[in-house]
């Protein structure tokens, strides 16, 4: 199925690209390999950053760092880096210069020419895009997972993908920016208050991401949480075809769950006793990602097949270690309050919780139902300790470290054979860290020289 796409001619056009992290630097190239004159602009110091200096420098393209220029303005559009907040005063001027700023997934889709499944929502995209594009591998080598997910969906375009579909993550920050973005299928997993350290109120949030909506048409599908109020109060107002999931058993949505099992049309497909991951807020991730992949011709049996031996991604949810009976998980890409929800509600034992780094806006107190029944002992990192301790000081002891390594020791001391320490942060890395990834994998490696060190002695 190849989309007709609209011809975009950007030769000899001046690009400058806000921003030279992953989606950045992907922008770029493609954007030089269809003939524009790019400018790469990042306000970061360029020694902090040698990868993206090696890499402009290869690709022959002009750049600056440690400020934004003039230069930047001499352009006929820019990209914005998803880092880049639009309220920032260089993307203000550009747009009081009338020069329009998209998105790297905008410019992006410009050139695929392949069909868009686009996910998108507060909580569970990684993992159910991740899904998704292992359903379309099956019926499709070629078949693109990109987006927010970790690899910029710029870097498949040049690729050999012309009729392959896509499954792209999509955050609200890329959305800010799009224009013409046009994916055939949307799925919309739930809302839930986040990134409220950069927009101005919750309502702010979710008009972002329901963006993703913009261009669908008669057409497309939109695959929605049907337990989800915030989505079905909009749904009238979309003129597109709509398929919903529900994890509480309603059985007039396309997929639900009930007694143990999904079920499809009305069909039960699988136990969940026969999946790896496990918890509702994975089930709902599966229901989505079959009735994607599903709708995108994937047979039922490569479907069944991925579930039954899907693992989960990396840095939610997955075990590192056990250590004198003690289990250590890594949710380091438990980044929201609903994250860390859903964290607490996986495991039976009693958790010794490190939680913290930087505040996104959240509302930690609507954890103290889950805290007061899930968790031992706390043990609190970053520049959100503070307003966390404040939260939940009355409910479990504390203890706070200045370090990811303090605080995985001073929860193996507290610990007991059976218990589960957890790393779900609940909160954005970059006060301490590089993102999630950096921190769920300096997590792990620390636990596996903990664990060394214990069986040395």
């Amino acid at each position: 199925m190849t989309q007709v796409k609209n011809k975009i001619n950007i030769k000899g056009k001046q690009i400058t690209v806000l921003g030279a992290a992953r989606s950045g630097l992907a922008a770029a190239k493609l954007l030089k390999s269809k003939g524009a004159k790019v400018f790469v602009s990042d306000s970061g110091q360029a020694e902090r950053k040698p990868e993206a200096v090696a890499c402009l420098q290869r690709e022959r393209i002009e750049f600056e760092f440690g400020r934004h220029s003039t230069r930047v303005f001499q352009a006929d559009f820019c990209v914005l880096s998803p880092g880049i907040p639009v309220a920032s005063p260089v993307v203000k001027e550009c747009l009081q210069r009338g020069i329009p700023v998209y998105s790297e997934i905008e410019i992006a889709s410009w050139f695929y020419t392949g069909p868009v499944i686009a996910i998108t929502g507060s909580n569970g995209k990684t993992t159910t895009t991740t899904l998704i594009g292992q359903m379309l591998r099956k019926a499709d080598p070629h078949a693109v997972v990109a987006g927010n997910i970790g690899q910029p969906f710029s870097d498949f375009v040049l690729e050999n993908h012309k009729n392959s579909w896509a499954a792209v993550e999509v955050s609200s920050f890329q959305l800010e920016t799009i224009n013409t973005f046009h994916p055939q299928q949307v799925v919309l997993l739930n809302f839930a208050p986040n990134h409220l350290d950069r927009y101005p109120d919750y309502q702010a949030y979710k008009a972002a991401k329901w963006r993703v909506t913009k261009n669908l048409t008669e057409n497309d599908l939109l695959i929605y949480n049907a337990a989800d109020d915030e989505i079905l109060t909009r749904l009238p107002k979309l003129h597109c075809r709509k398929i919903g999931f529900d994890i509480n058993g309603n059985v007039s949505a396309h997929a639900y769950f009930a007694q143990n099992a999904l079920w499809i049309n009305k069909q039960k497909w699988l136990d969940v006793s026969q999946m790896k991951i496990r918890g509702l807020h994975n089930y709902m991730n599966a229901m989505a990602a079959i009735l994607a992949a599903y709708n995108a011709g994937v047979p039922k049996e490569d479907i069944i097949d991925v579930l039954q031996t899907f693992p989960g991604v990396e840095h939610r949810l997955e075990f590192v270690a056990k250590i004198n009976g003690v289990k250590f998980i890594n949710d380091s890409k438990a980044t929201t309050v609903e994250s860390l929800y859903y964290a607490l509600q996986s495991f039976d034992q009693p958790i010794i919780l490190i939680a913290g780094g930087k505040d996104k806006g959240s509302d930690f107190t609507r954890l103290n139902n889950s805290i007061r029944q899930k968790v031992k002992t706390l043990v609190l990192i970053g520049k959100a300790a503070p307003k966390m301790e404040k939260a939940w000081s009355a409910l479990k002891p504390i203890v706070k470290a200045r370090t990811l390594q303090q605080a995985v020791v001073q929860a193996f001391e507290r610990a007991q054979s059976g218990d589960v320490i957890l790393l779900s942060p609940a909160c954005a890395s970059f006060d301490m860290f590089n993102d999630f990834e950096d921190r769920g994998k300096q997590f792990k490696k620390i636990v596996k020289e903990l664990k060394e060190k214990n069986e040395a002695q």
